[in-house]
């Protein structure tokens, strides 16, 4: 992974797509609603059908394929990347974030703060 110098001078390529993972197709809900919110965006979408479902799987497992899935992401040049599965966002993301030098979305917070709301 690049220094920590290096990753906050890094600048983002505005043009660059936005890159979403999910289990398999629920994320495309996700997608379509920032296709709906920002429809000039750019997205790289990855459903992972061939492990779903995540649900029954640990945290370790999760985690491991979260990580796989955002090396794949990051080879397609994404500027941000949206966790649209709720499993790997409560499982995965606090230890994914921390190693990315790109922003990275989960869904659980939000939609648990739309939900209070």
């Amino acid at each position: 992974m690049e220094n920590k110098e290096l990753i906050l001078n890094r600048s983002i390529d505005p043009g660059a797509p936005i890159g979403i993972f999910d289990s398999g197709v629920g994320g495309l809900t996700v997608a379509r609603e920032i296709m709906r919110q920002i429809p000039n965006e750019r997205l790289v979408y990855f459903g992972d059908t061939a492990r779903v479902p995540y649900g029954n799987k640990s945290k370790e497992t999760i985690t491991k394929y979260s990580k796989q899935i955002i090396r794949f992401l990051k080879t397609q040049d994404v500027k941000a990347i949206v966790v649209a599965c709720n499993t790997a966002s409560a499982y995965a993301l606090d230890e994914i974030e921390k190693e990315l030098d790109i922003p990275i979305i989960g869904v659980v917070k939000p939609g648990a703060k739309v939900a209070a709301e």
